[in-house]
């Protein structure tokens, strides 16, 4: 007996290191130093910084992976798999420097995981930042034929001066939605609960879905905002603070970002509902209440500006091809998130 015949491919796993190469290099920028192949992955410091604060971060998709999986669609979960990593140390101000994924199945199929780094490269290419290294494991007995799972590792860097941890935010200060690209990558257990007891399959075209299959809705990627964040930065805007909206919707995430004896005022009916919501929330008769403390709701993340900067940064973020709402103000209060 060998290592091949326990259900460990030695060979299956040098293929799909070469295969994945290219991708993984396209994703270098300055600071990378040395390649693949090593037993640790080595980043410089960018110049210039006077106290620089590293930033860190780790995620993973969730059950999205099942639909990707029972679709044999591979190249949207790994932007899923960055953006959650980078759009979370983007709030603390940070640029993201490089990433580093983990990718564990039950049988090695080079091909089809090589799909899955491809989507992780495009998303470091996305966010501008290096995919430094990785780990493929495979465990036969560990996993079912055609499973795998994913978690990701990110490191930013942001002067310690800039660094948001909600000390900045004043009261009146205007809280600006930017749009998610849908669902995102939270929720999935009650998404693939809803399909299951409607007995439909991922194929199903709702109405309101314009033409889109249900899977081709679910399977969009998280939007990464991390360019365009970079962007309003460098064009002058002060942001106080950010949120990333990920579980637990607006009232868990917002209130993250605020200062001690702060609250938020939220206006429910000032931004964009995307068309999937909807449909989720009737077919599963989900309560309004249940809705927003699972889903995004057409809200991916939050700036925290001035007054005086709002209007300069709607246009801004509307020049960066991302829907922007002004939706609620900073109070005095406990912490809280006040619909309204």
């Amino acid at each position: 007996m060998d290592y091949k015949e326990a259900g460990v491919d030695i060979e299956a796993g040098r293929d799909f290191v070469n295969q994945i190469s290219q991708d993984v290099q396209k994703t270098y920028r300055p600071g990378v130093l040395g390649g693949l192949g090593g037993f640790g992955g080595c980043f410089e410091l960018p110049p210039g910084y006077q106290q620089p604060v590293l930033v860190s971060g780790t995620d993973g998709v969730g059950t999205k992976l099942k639909i990707a999986q029972e679709l044999q669609r591979h190249d949207t979960v790994g932007i899923d798999l960055v953006a959650m990593c980078v759009n979370d140390i983007l709030t603390s101000g940070a640029e993201p420097l490089f990433f580093l994924d983990y990718l564990a199945t039950g049988k090695l199929q080079p091909s089809e995981l090589a799909g899955v780094v491809k989507g992780i490269a495009e998303g470091c290419l996305q966010s501008g930042c290096a995919l430094l290294g990785g780990e493929t494991a495979e465990m036969p007995g560990f996993y079912q034929l055609g499973e795998y799972d994913l978690a990701g590792f990110c490191v930013g860097v942001v002067e310690k001066a800039n660094l948001l941890d909600g000390s900045k935010i004043q009261i009146d200060d205007v809280a600006i939605a930017l749009a998610s690209s849908g669902v995102h990558s939270n929720g999935f257990s009650l998404v693939r609960k809803i399909i299951e007891n409607g007995k439909l399959s991922w194929d199903y075209k709702p109405d309101i879905l314009g033409g889109k299959t249900l899977g081709e809705e679910l399977l969009t990627p998280t939007q990464i905002y991390v360019q365009s964040i970079l962007a309003v930065l460098k064009q002058g805007i002060d942001i106080h603070g950010m949120a990333h909206i990920t579980g637990g919707g607006l009232p868990e995430n917002l209130p993250r970002c605020l200062n001690q004896g702060q609250s938020i005022s939220v206006k429910l009916d000032s931004w964009e509902v995307p068309p999937i919501f909807q449909w989720l929330a009737q077919t599963g008769e989900i309560s309004s209440e249940d809705m927003l403390e699972t889903f995004n709701m057409g809200v991916g993340f939050v700036v925290i500006v001035p007054p005086s900067q709002v209007e300069s940064a709607l246009s801004l973020f509307e020049s960066q091809q991302i829907a922007a709402y002004q939706i609620g103000k900073v109070t005095a209060g406990n912490g809280s998130l006040v619909l309204s």
